[in-house]
């Protein structure tokens, strides 16, 4: 995976209450919600840009009170998938 150094002024750091001993961990997980939020990935893509399980992707957007964008045809193509795979 290649990488991007990006500076980002301390001031906004802490401002954001950011832990400064995991801040590319954490700028990379905001940037993956922002992206969510916003419709340009998916939930799973998301979870997978940040490298954090599905499941507690989920629970970090909660926390930050992004809701999840799952309609019936998420719910649909979730139970086709199940039946394709047998479960």
């Amino acid at each position: 995976m290649q990488k991007v150094s990006v500076e980002i002024p301390t001031e906004l750091v802490l401002a954001a209450g950011l832990d400064t001993s995991n801040l590319s961990v954490e700028a990379a997980r905001l940037l993956a919600l922002e992206l969510y939020r916003e419709d340009k990935v998916s939930l799973g893509r998301a979870s997978e840009l940040c490298q954090m399980p599905l499941e507690q992707f989920m629970e970090f957007a909660a926390q930050h009170k992004v809701p999840l964008h799952y309609g019936v045809a998420d719910l649909e193509e979730d139970r086709r998938t199940l039946e394709r795979l047998g479960l």
